[in-house]
């Protein structure tokens, strides 16, 4: 009991952590076939949740800015916008566009957090598995724009706009470099976002696994340990 105790203690310390956990929540609640007003609003709160935690992770790294913060006031606006019926293609491509902003920029902030670190923590763990998420995030956000500015941006066997889940396994599936994704960029504006995103996935993976591995060593050198 003492040892979940402690745990729970430590883990409410990461906001890392609480926004992988809100994340995971909201794939999970995304296999629901119910699309009410109930649920709509029930995932807009989650959404919402997530926006305060990149807040508070964007206050906690150096890139805290104004302009980080209007990113995160601008994509709960504009998302309350939509949940209220106000979902035209301009105020959807502008919430998007917060939304995605607000997302690279807490990963770049806890990139920079990672490599400011000097030895390995369970921060630095949750935090790499934040930034892959978020990264996943905000090029969804900005394939969901590409599609309503330029029609038929995507195909697969859904003709049409793409969900938010077929656009979402899109972008983890070309972060992660698995391929798995029967969804294919026809334009050369989706193509582009495609791209960058596969460049961006390898170079993170390359960059953090060798960054941890650093910072395991250190960790670990006798040299550190008789200081």
């Amino acid at each position: 009991m003492q040892v979940m105790i402690d745990f729970w203690k430590g883990f409410r310390l990461l906001p890392s952590a609480w926004l992988l956990l809100v994340q995971f929540c909201m794939l999970w609640l995304s296999i629901m076939g119910h699309r009410g007003l109930s649920y709509r609003a029930f995932m807009w709160c989650l959404g919402v949740l997530a926006l305060l935690i990149i807040a508070k992770v964007i206050r906690q790294t150096p890139v805290y800015t104004f302009l980080g913060l209007s990113f995160v006031g601008g994509a709960f606006i504009f998302s309350l916008l939509i949940l209220l019926g106000f979902d035209t293609i301009t105020i959807q491509v502008i919430a998007h566009s917060f939304e995605s902003l607000a997302y690279f920029l807490a990963a770049y902030g806890l990139v920079r957090y990672m490599f400011a670190d000097r030895y390995l923590t369970k921060d630095e763990m949750f935090a790499a598995g934040a930034v892959f998420t978020l990264m996943a995030w905000g090029f969804a956000f900005l394939y969901n724009i590409c599609q309503l500015l330029i029609p038929h941006s995507f195909q697969s066997p859904t003709s049409g706009l793409q969900s938010w889940l077929n656009l979402l396994f899109l972008s983890f599936s070309l972060q992660s470099a698995t391929g798995l994704s029967d969804i294919m960029p026809m334009t050369p504006a989706a193509r582009i976002l495609a791209m960058l995103q596969m460049f961006c996935g390898v170079m993170y993976l390359a960059l953090i696994v060798s960054r941890l591995i650093a910072l395991q060593y250190i960790r670990h050198d006798p040299r550190h340990n008789n200081e």
